[in-house]
């Protein structure tokens, strides 16, 4: 029996039209983190493999939660970087299903620990409409969009379409000239920025933590380096509890996580 998504989400309002019926299996509170949708070609080259990887596991560290489609190639890559309990994998079919079959135990280990997301009932099996459709609510949960690598004619380039109706940044890795021609056409036209250093670009959500530490409000909140005083009104004594733990430091009126 599939279970269904009540609770509106608000990120989805960007969406041609908000989805009608939204199945889930796992963690629903992946919902509320930071989040950034990665995708990309589904036979990337091994420069893609290594910095698609590095990117999740990087954005992962600082609590954000990695949504892509979960297709073979950069995909799955973008999961397995991230984690299972960082990721969230919308799926272009029913949730009784696990497609591609050679992502069946990345699909269940997210179903365990992560969240997968779905518009159509159990017993839908993909067809091209329905990648498309997936596409469309991968690029809506993303606060911004990461393309690694794509063609010219690709998926990736229709989510990029979505990206760019929804006012979304769009982030590429940098390519030679004879690779990745849909990404360098967008570097080409201005209409996305290239990501040259990865620790660089993953700090801009905050500082990388270890997995033991919690993710919760608190953590997103001291993410952004916010000044004793607004977190004292926000979460009283929960700073000086943090600070004892070692968990913050609070240096000339500011915030930050260790």
């Amino acid at each position: 029996m599939n279970m269904t998504v009540t609770e509106h989400i608000s990120a989805l309002d960007a969406m041609k039209k908000y989805p009608p019926a939204l199945f889930y299996k796992g963690d629903l509170s992946l919902l509320k983190r930071p989040k950034v949708s990665i995708v990309g070609t589904r036979r990337p080259m091994n420069y893609t493999r290594e910095f698609t990887y590095t990117l999740a596991k990087a954005l992962a560290q600082r609590g954000v939660c990695v949504v892509s489609g979960a297709a073979m190639g950069v995909d799955g890559i973008a999961h397995e970087g991230a984690g299972a309990e960082n990721t969230i994998a919308v799926v272009a079919n029913g949730l009784d299903i696990r497609y591609p079959a050679v992502h069946n135990a990345l699909i269940s280990s997210i179903e365990e620990k992560g969240l997968v997301l779905s518009q159509f009932n159990e017993g839908f099996r993909t067809t091209g409409w329905s990648f498309v459709v997936r596409n469309e609510l991968v690029v809506a949960l993303g606060d911004i969009l990461i393309v690694t690598e794509a063609d010219l004619d690709s998926g990736s380039m229709r989510s990029v379409e979505f990206a760019l109706k929804m006012g979304k940044e769009i982030f590429v890795l940098p390519h030679r000239l004879d690779g990745s021609r849909g990404t360098n056409a967008l570097l080409q036209e201005g209409k996305a920025t290239a990501i040259t250093d990865v620790e660089k670009f993953a700090s801009r959500f905050g500082t990388a933590v270890e997995q033991t530490v919690e993710k919760d409000d608190f953590f997103y909140f001291c993410q952004c380096m916010p000044t004793f005083d607004q977190t004292v009104k926000k979460f009283g004594d929960r700073v000086y509890e943090a600070e004892l733990e070692g968990i913050i430091t609070i240096h000339n009126g500011i915030v930050r996580l260790q």
